[in-house]
């Protein structure tokens, strides 16, 4: 056991016994209905660790996300009014917000480092308008490109060079397919 782990369990040991003081001083003489109120509050503990553990496949199960179909691939609308797309490239999956008012694919440095580009040797010699202003970009090549059973060896990408909360799927990709949009899905067709 490492001293940081020593510490962390002597600490943990400290606080449990800081509550349990407490409970014995405040439930004196009523010792039963202290410990249903600590099992309660166990039980209440463990049932939010739990949730949180079980969390990412509750998400799946419960939010609906892109899935084939005889039609294509269908994205549902998201709650934020957005379609999202997940497409693999390089072995990494990464989330797309569909954008067919944007010309390129443009990566944001977040997404751009999880696919191992190298950041610091970007040379950023283009420019985008966003409707923020303009923002400098660099040019890129994502390489095994997938969604679901479609595959590209290659594709054109920027990365850019300000803040973004996500990377942005533009008509450069969004072209080689047939696009439909009914209700609240999208559905993609190659």
């Amino acid at each position: 056991m490492s001293g940081d782990d020593f510490g962390r369990l002597l600490y943990l040991g400290l606080l449990l016994a800081a509550v349990v003081g407490w409970g014995l001083a405040e439930y004196r003489g009523r010792l039963g209905q202290g410990a249903r109120s600590f099992l309660a509050w166990g039980l209440i503990f463990v049932g939010v660790m739990a949730g949180y553990g079980l969390w990412q496949d509750i998400r799946r199960d419960v939010i609906a996300t892109q899935h084939d179909t005889a039609e294509g691939i269908e994205v549902p609308r998201s709650a934020d009014g957005h379609y999202y797309l997940t497409l693999t490239i390089s072995g990494q999956p990464l989330t797309f917000m569909v954008d067919t008012g944007a010309t390129g694919v443009v990566l944001s440095r977040d997404d751009a480092a999880r696919l191992g580009i190298d950041l610091a040797a970007l040379v950023y010699t283009g420019e985008s308008q966003t409707a923020n202003g303009p923002v400098r970009t660099a040019r890129v090549r994502l390489q095994d490109v997938q969604l679901g059973p479609y595959r590209d060896d290659s594709l054109g990408a920027s990365v850019n060079e300000g803040e973004m909360f996500g990377s942005l799927l533009g008509m450069d990709y969004l072209g080689r397919y047939s696009i439909e949009i009914t209700g609240d899905r999208m559905i993609l067709r190659r």
